[in-house]
């Protein structure tokens, strides 16, 4: 399997119709900066301490297994509210569970920096945070387009921006739905294939050794040809080396890496029904059966095709939507989660048989998720934007604000064709 067998996983369709503005994103790190913005104020006292991080060049799991050594903790000890990009300077707050243990010492480390530390009575959760704060540079581009970037970024928080999953949660490969498949259905040997040989997806040509081995079988010479973090690759070709199964293999790799690829899929199928509803004009339009995301928060209800056919009440939603106040969603599928009825359902089967993906077979798997719904579209707010030129060139300047687990990069792709610098 491969991953044209779903077709891509980013989004397709875009929703800005005016041109859009060529650029260059993460030319370097620190044009791309993100301030988490917290839901809760540490109280003072606890078994927790939490901790203002500012980093730069690590991965989220890199950070994490950093503080676990410092700190002396199980990496399950760290808790966080958001995952952040390696290329970008980002702040953010973790917390680390330290019952009846003194505050670690100062970490000296050249990617992380601790801002401020306070105790609290609670671990930091997912997904415990309002939203975040993006100032963006983009390169190689002309500032004079600052007017029509302007006019596309006050369109967005107008309408909203669609709720897309972005390029972070696909993996370098652009495969982790692929890997998610392949071991929701329990297919071990196709997920060793296509995690770490020759086949399948495209691979960096820097990993062609390592991979040629792997697929030749013999895993023992492939084990230390694998870069620093390859550390999925690294783990099962260990496994297979010491003479374990396939299937204790694909187990082998640490628990969040295997919850990502899972979770990549429902984002793959998830991006793919909001592409669809971009292309039939539904993107901030209920349709029968929809199941309605209330704002700011995540409380639910359904839409009926009763409730559309009145039309007092069809106006009253369509105020709503237009006030922001509530949006249609998407599925994340999973063994749990409210599903869509009549119209809504009938699509969003559609367009998830085109991806590949068995949406019952999927829900029906002792590994699956829990299932939920997710907005069609995120709201922008706080936008500002300038131009201009400093020592690395000419620049236009974004800022604004997005909810939890919105993507800056989906805004971006509105307005520029840009490409990333780290993609290459």
């Amino acid at each position: 399997m491969s991953t044209s067998a779903f077709g891509s996983p980013l989004l397709t369709c875009r929703l800005v119709t005016t041109t859009r503005v060529r650029g260059v994103i993460k030319e370097r790190p620190e044009d791309f900066l993100v301030d988490e913005i917290p839901l809760i104020e540490p109280s003072g006292q606890g078994e927790h301490l939490h901790m203002g991080i500012q980093k730069s060049g690590l991965t989220h799991d890199e950070m994490v297994r950093v503080l676990a050594r410092h700190c002396g903790v199980r990496e399950g000890a760290i808790g966080h509210a958001g995952m952040k990009d390696r290329q970008a300077v980002t702040r953010q707050t973790v917390s680390v569970h330290l019952p009846g243990l003194p505050d670690p010492p100062v970490l000296e480390h050249p990617c992380i920096q601790v801002l401020w530390t306070r105790r609290h009575d609670g671990k930091l959760r997912p997904g415990q945070l309002r939203g975040n704060r993006f100032s963006i540079r983009v390169r190689q581009t002309d500032p004079l387009a600052a007017p029509r970037v302007l006019q596309a970024i006050r369109q967005l928080e107008r309408v909203g921006a669609p709720n897309a999953y972005g390029v972070q949660r696909f993996g370098h490969r652009r495969n982790s739905h692929v890997l998610g498949s392949l071991l929701a259905q329990e297919r071990w040997e196709e997920l060793l294939q296509e995690l770490a040989g020759v086949s399948g997806s495209p691979f960096p040509e820097s990993q062609r050794e390592a991979r040629e081995r792997f697929a030749a079988g013999d895993h023992a010479a492939s084990v230390p040809l694998w870069a620093r973090g390859d550390f999925a690759e690294r783990a099962v070709t260990r496994a297979l080396a010491e003479g374990r199964s396939a299937r204790s293999a694909v187990l082998s790799v640490r628990g969040p890496t295997r919850s990502f690829w899972l979770n990549a899929v429902q984002s793959a199928v998830f991006n793919a029904v909001l592409s669809a509803r971009m292309e039939r004009g539904l993107f901030n339009r209920f349709i029968p059966g929809d199941v309605a995301n209330l704002h700011p928060g995540r409380s639910l209800f359904r839409v009926t095709g009763a409730m559309l056919a009145r039309p007092e009440e069809a106006q009253t939603l369509a105020t709503r939507v237009d006030a922001f106040e509530c949006s249609p969603t998407g599925p994340m599928i999973g063994a749990t989660g409210m599903p869509s009825e009549e119209e809504a359902a009938e699509l969003e089967r559609s367009v998830a048989a085109g991806t590949g993906v068995d949406v019952d077979r999927f829900a029906a798997s002792a590994l699956a998720p829990e299932g939920e719904r997710r907005s069609l579209r995120m709201r922008v707010s706080s936008a500002e934007v300038e131009s201009g030129v400093d020592q690395h060139g000419a620049f236009v300047r974004l800022a604004f604000d997005l909810p939890r687990g919105g993507y800056a990069t989906e805004v971006l792709a509105e307005i520029f064709e840009t490409s990333d610098v780290t993609e290459s």
